[in-house]
């Protein structure tokens, strides 16, 4: 396996994000979404979207990752401050084409969400996840989540879309050389 690292993301990866989000969507997410809002989504647009997330975050707490293996961007994750918890991060994305699973990438992606949210003095994360991607459901089960009980209902084209939330404490660590 070439060099597999994580990073914060740059402008420069904008597209390459849309396009991994896209595949992966219609690859992974081909029998979970609907045709009709898998085949309305404009690359493109989804581009500008991140480069302006990537550049132009709305606040602190606001951050976007890529997974790389050699020069390849094969996933990414986003994490944002949690509007109904203060002390909490949410998970925004988390996607790893699946011709690249399996090799850790989303378990790095996961541990700099989890760096960053630390650093922004986060003492949780929640995800929401479609119900029925079991494999990103045991992803994050497998990490150490657990489902909390909520459950909401999208529906991006009058087709309901159910979606469980997870989340996970953090524990303490030291932050900036502070005790514990």
């Amino acid at each position: 396996m070439a060099d597999a690292s994580v990073r914060p993301a740059r402008a420069a990866d904008a597209a390459e994000i849309a396009r991994v989000q896209l595949s992966t969507w219609r690859t992974a997410y081909g029998g979970h979404l609907p045709v009709d809002v898998l085949a309305a989504t404009d690359q493109d647009r989804a581009g500008q979207l991140w480069r302006t997330a990537i550049e132009a975050p709305p606040g602190p707490g606001y951050h976007v990752f890529v997974a790389v293996e050699g020069d390849t961007l094969v996933g990414f994750a986003g994490l944002e401050p949690d509007d109904e918890r203060a002390d909490a991060g949410l998970v925004t994305t988390l996607l790893v084409q699946p011709r690249w699973g399996r090799r850790g990438h989303g378990s790095r992606l996961l541990a700099a969400v989890v760096d960053h949210a630390r650093a922004d003095r986060r003492t949780a994360l929640q995800a929401w996840v479609l119900e029925r991607d079991t494999a990103s459901v045991g992803f994050y089960e497998s990490a150490g989540w657990a489902r909390d009980g909520w459950v909401r209902t999208l529906e991006p084209d009058g087709t309901a879309i159910r979606e469980i939330r997870l989340h996970t404490t953090l524990g303490p660590t030291a932050i900036d050389g502070e005790p514990t």
